[in-house]
């Protein structure tokens, strides 16, 4: 069995983000072997300079163009570049990952001002998304990072997120600098 070229097809026939977890079981891999397949293709890709990508995204594999080529996919595919994210929402997402999973309390309590809309709007751009509830009194909803929010900060992993303070720090993070602490966002 040609492992490599089986997750080449899966990845490119699905589009979207797929489960290490099923790959694993659909070939009777380990997820060392699934992952060091997924590396092989990778680095055979930037090795011959090729237009597409392996992205490796916490629990998934995802093929997708590579960034250099942005404007040009974006040109051929008619789609306008990506808005910006503001600092509002930069924030919320520094805290929702490196705190997650967050309620939408506590990210207020961090930031000081009300955060429902851009909660909001981080959910409805599917870089937030809910992850159960709280135990405690109203139950409020906690909310985690998604795939999405990996492959815009070019992050394979939560624990690739640059070290944020240490025990010297009070115990209250800065909204600001937990947001100057993410990666440079990806076209």
């Amino acid at each position: 069995m040609e492992v490599d070229s089986i997750i080449e097809s899966i990845l490119f026939a699905s589009g979207d983000p797929f489960p290490v977890e099923r790959l694993m079981a659909l070939l009777d891999l380990s997820r060392e072997e699934v992952l060091a397949a997924a590396r092989r293709i990778g680095d055979g890709y930037r090795y011959e300079n090729r237009g597409i990508r392996l992205l490796i995204l916490e629990d998934s594999l995802q093929l997708g163009s590579a960034p250099e080529n942005a404007d040009w996919v974006r040109r051929a595919l008619d789609t306008r570049k990506p808005a910006r994210l503001s600092p509002a929402a930069l924030e919320v997402l520094a805290i929702a990952a490196y705190f997650q999973p967050v309620t939408r309390t506590y990210i207020e309590q961090i930031r000081g001002v009300d955060s429902s809309y851009t909660v909001g709007l981080l959910v409805d751009k599917g870089f937030l998304e809910p992850c159960g509830r709280l135990d405690a009194p109203g139950r409020p909803m906690q909310f985690q990072t998604t795939a999405a929010f990996l492959r815009v900060f070019g992050l394979e992993s939560l624990e690739e997120l640059p070290a944020y303070g240490d025990a010297s720090e009070p115990e209250q993070p800065d909204a600001r600098e937990l947001a100057e602490s993410l990666p440079e966002v990806r076209d």
